[in-house]
């Protein structure tokens, strides 16, 4: 064999992580944490979970796994994903597919995986599972052959990328100097007109916390309908927002073509965080969205958002991705159009600026002044904590195909 042939696909939890929270491994609910309060999301509607996002969609999901791809030669590549059900996946699924292959067979690898799902897959978790075993087989190419992932997808065009916040406080965004802020919103149409008029009121005291040119966006994360986020686009508008992104359930393509016809033309309609595959972002393009989202960890990994790229590229739409550290900013440094990221500020409070994956895993860059330089470390230059322990997430998957 030689020394990029891929021996062995694992899915792990956290030792510490199982030990600390839950026997499944599951997260502690952040209801202190900015992320799972009271955000508008699809389960707002539901008095019980209206004022903590977690209790209807958040943490309860199975928390973190590591997904490792190793090699002949004893490199190992990284990356991580969500939950037991993804474990499941890689070690009884795609595994088998992926062992024998060389780390460099990025397509060949990627469409086993996929066309083998196509039965139960094509989005979703399948997705999930995917984008992540994807990742981690470029970390490891990138280990394999010496090179960060940017050159190994042609090349970086720009050492650093700006970046903006994606947080509940645009003060700290613009005194640390990123490129805009992008607020969660709080209040869903079920909380009527009373709602509405506090997250007209939370746009004009952010406009009025930061400088009158320092760019705003709502993140509406599929709480809305066409007539709702019509509405708040043209209310936030004169307040210097510059886009409204996710508005609506993920497949609704028409009502994005109805919100773009009519929300100011001043502004962005962005989406896509939630969507899948090259085919699932063509949708979007044909559906008038100014500016695609994908996320590297759930759209199909890197091999695919590159062509999801060029399908942007055919539309003339923006690429700007939802967050997925380190993958991402190797993407975007890449990219002709690749000027702008998202970077999530993850502190409970929205007020300080950490690595998006610490401390289970070291090596991430982070900006300086809103602008994130991205390395030259072979793969994405992860690598996980010394004092992290890994237990099998699926501990009877690689035994059977032992056997």
């Amino acid at each position: 064999m030689t020394a990029d042939r891929i021996v062995d696909v694992r899915a792990s939890f956290v030792a510490k992580q199982e030990s600390a929270t839950a026997s499944e491994g599951r997260q502690p609910n952040r209801r202190d944490h900015w992320l799972g309060g009271k955000v508008a999301n699809p389960m707002t509607k539901y008095a019980e979970f209206r004022d903590n996002r977690d209790a209807g969609i958040g943490a309860a999901d199975g928390g973190t796994i590591v997904v490792e791809v190793e090699s002949e030669s004893g490199q190992v590549g990284i990356s991580t994903s969500t939950g037991l059900a993804a474990a499941a996946i890689i070690e009884q699924h795609l595994a088998r597919l992926v062992i024998g292959e060389r780390a460099s067979a990025h397509t060949r690898i990627w469409d086993r995986m996929f066309g083998s799902t196509l039965r139960y897959g094509r989005k979703g978790l399948v997705l999930h599972a995917i984008s992540a075993v994807d990742l981690a087989v470029w970390d490891l190419h990138g280990k394999v052959v010496g090179e960060p992932v940017h050159a190994l997808i042609g090349g970086r065009i720009r050492d650093a990328v700006q970046v903006y916040a994606t947080g509940p406080r645009p003060e700290t965004a613009a005194a640390l100097g990123f490129a805009g802020a992008k607020l969660p919103l709080v209040w869903g149409p079920s909380e009527g007109e009373a709602g509405f008029r506090n997250n007209v009121a939370v746009a004009r005291e952010a406009r009025d916390a930061v400088p009158a040119d320092f760019p705003l966006m709502y993140d509406c994360w599929m709480a809305l309908d066409v007539d709702y986020a019509v509405r708040l686009a043209h209310a936030v508008e004169p307040l210097g927002f510059t886009w409204i992104e996710e508005p609506l359930p993920p497949d609704d393509y028409a009502g994005l073509r109805r919100i773009r016809d009519r929300m100011p033309p001043t502004m962005t309609l962005n989406t896509g965080e939630h969507e899948y595959t090259a085919a699932g972002f063509r949708l979007l393009c044909e559906a008038g969205v100014d500016v695609i989202q994908p996320d590297l960890g759930w759209c199909g990994g890197m091999t695919e958002v590159l062509r999801i790229a060029d399908v942007a590229r055919v539309y003339g739409v923006r690429v700007i991705p939802h967050t997925c550290g380190m993958p991402n900013y190797h993407f975007v440094v890449t990219q002709p159009g690749g000027d702008l990221a998202e970077f999530p500020v993850l502190s409970a409070d929205g007020e300080s600026v950490a690595p998006q994956h610490a401390p289970l895993l070291e090596g991430e860059d982070i900006p300086d002044k809103g602008w994130l330089t991205v390395g030259d470390k072979p793969g994405f230059g992860l690598t996980l904590a010394p004092s992290v322990e890994l237990l099998p997430a699926v501990p009877s998957a690689r035994e059977r195909r032992e056997r």
